[in-house]
């Protein structure tokens, strides 16, 4: 069977050697350098203790040097499995998600068309690379010097110019007995609906060769001189050697320079990969007219582990680089991403080479963000969640973004860091301001004075109530850790009687144990194993029915609820209580009458509600359960509250 011209070239594109490889060998640890693609093991072909067995990663190359075995991919697999080449391209096409092409007779046939296009290829080449030392190029020789291109960047890069006529490079080609049908099918003219001459694709145009990556000419990229042409930049249609969605500009000597430890940069356009390349850094390539394609991606991962998306520094690059990362989210795995270094605002790689130099572009680059954190930006830039709609609204499409991950391992991994980035934007904020301590966004309680701690308001021991009531929320959630996450906001807001509770509470929450044992192993680390026995060996938890009943999680989610619920409206109240003492030092009047009487009848009707079902709790409003007894031990505060008002009238 004889394959299509380009699928072997896909599937090279596609296999990693070293995963392929490392299934069959143990690398060399010390010898090796994973990270850029240069592994070492004792050979699979013969018998030997020394890691002779080189793997060249980026090129896709192995060698022994003691027995000499060499090959790629499709013949490792072949040699090793003991199938023939046909059977070795299938197993590896399967791998790769590719279909296997149905039997063309006719394949060596296309490939001699396709080099016979290449040659054509070439022949444009050369023609436009003189053009561009003629009379008529002038122009474009001083917008390439503005631009800092000296001959030898022209020399390199290939640079050429096609004049204005609408046949010059067509009658060139045909003059030297090339046949029409290939010129045009290389993409080099188009046919005239006028019925005469075809005329030439690109005209007036400074021109940039494509090559792919065996360094063959495939197509061109055009910039228009004519500041009124419709299409400032003009890239050759698709032929039978050219795929934009498929190929990379500058990617054979992107390759080499990424093989020799350079970071792979994708930048937007052939401007910039020549300027970047020109300033040191030669592991370049841009995308050919369109946005990043999956196969783009998978050619870029082929050659670099983790590229750098280096975007221009303004709304439209910020905005590609938001839709890489939907196309990228599915087909991400363990060691295969991206960073993404957007320039300064305004600016594009050439202009900050110009403006800043190399050293520029390596601050930027060197700053680059990994892509969890410029999809958390994307979804958190500008927006304002002071509401749990919109808290909630973030999470479900941070979640859905997540859940496009296919990896569990790696999805896993970018649902605990999202957790983590969460937890900053809406964790409890303690700021100084105006003689108090701010918490999110309302003035919590100032510290009492000695007086106010020996007062009745505060000597009736609140503070170890919300000790035991949170070392029983604490208590519950190491038993039950699957609940974390449906609590996850209200956990965050709970102050935390002391820094042991803090540190369990904070684990639990950046952790997201699902089991006992991984929940106790989190809070084990937090504070120590001595003081989490001596947490869980509190005599009231040994009571509390919940944990008397470790397995009904139903049980578990109503405990946590409800002292949730008593917890924020005992804080509540307190604060209102405290600055009522503090505004009673400065005299009592209507306002401070009226204040306390709001807080007193909103936890009453807090208390009023009565389940239908259940004659030993009060429903608040909120939906939590409240004991009888401590609504009537609530009644006598509010009596404490009157008297204390009394008292300082009097």
């Amino acid at each position: 069977m004889s394959l299509p011209p380009g699928f072997l070239d896909e599937l090279r594109s596609r296999t990693s050697l070293s995963q392929v490889v490392g299934r069959k060998v143990m690398w060399d640890k010390h010898k090796s350098n994973q990270a850029k693609g240069d592994l070492w093991a004792p050979c699979p072909f013969h018998h030997e203790k020394t890691a002779s067995f080189h793997v060249d990663d980026k090129k896709g190359f192995y060698y022994c040097f003691g027995c000499h075995a060499k090959g790629d991919a499709i013949s490792f697999v072949k040699d090793t499995e003991n199938v023939g080449f046909m059977e070795a391209v299938e197993i590896l096409a399967g791998e790769a998600g590719l279909t296997m092409p149905a039997r063309d007779p006719k394949a060596q046939e296309k490939a001699d068309h396709r080099t016979e296009l290449a040659r054509v290829m070439e022949d444009a080449v050369r023609f436009y690379r003189m053009q561009l030392n003629t009379s008529a190029a002038g122009e474009a020789r001083d917008y390439l010097k503005r631009r800092g291109l000296d001959a030898a960047a022209l020399e390199r890069f290939e640079i050429g110019f096609a004049p204005e006529g609408w046949q010059t490079l067509w009658d060139h080609l045909t003059g030297k007995g090339i046949a029409a049908d290939l010129i045009l099918q290389a993409g080099l003219a188009r046919p005239s609906s006028k019925g005469g001459k075809p005329y030439d694709v690109f005209r007036n145009r400074i021109l940039f060769p494509i090559r792919d990556g065996r360094g063959r000419a495939i197509a061109f990229g055009g910039r228009a001189m004519d500041p009124a042409d419709k299409a400032k930049y003009l890239n050759s249609s698709e032929t039978e050697l050219f795929d934009k969605g498929r190929n990379l500009y500058n990617l054979g000597p992107a390759r080499e320079a990424a093989g020799k430890g350079q970071q792979l940069i994708v930048a937007e356009g052939y401007m910039d990969v020549i300027a970047l390349s020109r300033a040191g850094f030669e592991a370049s390539v841009a995308p050919l007219g369109t946005a990043v394609t999956e196969n783009q991606l998978h050619l870029l991962w082929r050659v670099a582990d983790e590229p750098i998306i280096a975007l221009d520094g303004d709304a439209a690059g910020v905005r590609a680089a938001y839709r890489v990362i939907d196309l990228a989210l599915p087909l991400l795995e363990a060691g295969k991403s991206l960073r993404f270094a957007l320039m300064p605002e305004g600016l594009d790689p050439d202009d900050l080479i110009r403006s800043e130099g190399a050293d520029g572009v390596s601050k930027v680059l060197a700053n680059a963000l990994p892509m969890v954190q410029l999809l958390w930006q994307r979804e958190t830039e500008g927006r304002v969640f002071d509401s749990p709609e919109r808290k909630a609204a973030l999470d479900r499409a941070l979640r859905e973004k997540v859940q496009m991950i296919r990896d569990p391992s790696l999805r896993h991994h970018y649902g605990q860091e999202i957790k983590e980035l969460r937890w900053q934007l809406f964790r409890p904020k303690r700021t100084p301001s105006a003689g108090r301590t701010t918490w999110r966004g309302r003035d919590a309680p100032p510290q009492p004075t000695e007086a106010a701690k020996a007062s009745l308001l505060v000597s009736g021991g609140a503070a170890g109530e919300r000790h035991l009531r949170e070392q029983v929320i604490l208590a519950t959630l190491l038993n039950a850790p699957g609940l974390v996450d449906e609590f996850d906001a209200a956990l965050e807001e709970m102050r935390c009687e002391t820094p042991d509770h803090r540190a369990v509470r904070d684990a639990l929450l950046r952790g997201a144990p699902q089991t006992r044992e991984a929940a106790m192993e989190l809070a084990r680390s937090a504070i120590g194993a001595e003081p989490l026995e001596s947490f869980l060996g509190a005599r009231h938890l040994a009571i509390t029915p919940c944990l008397r009943h470790p397995d009904d999680t139903e049980l578990a989610r109503l405990t946590i609820a409800e002292e949730l619920a008593k917890l924020g409206a005992v804080h509540g109240l307190e604060a209102e209580i405290a600055e009522a003492v503090e505004d009673m030092g400065e005299g009592a009047d209507e306002a401070l009458t009226w204040r306390l009487g709001q807080a007193a009848e909103a936890r009453t009707r807090a208390a009023r509600a009565q389940r239908e079902d259940d004659t030993e709790y009060d429903t608040g409003a909120n939906g939590a359960l409240v004991d009888k007894a401590e609504r009537q031990s609530f009644a006598a505060l509010l009596d404490t509250i009157s008297f204390e008002k009394g008292r300082n009238r009097g």
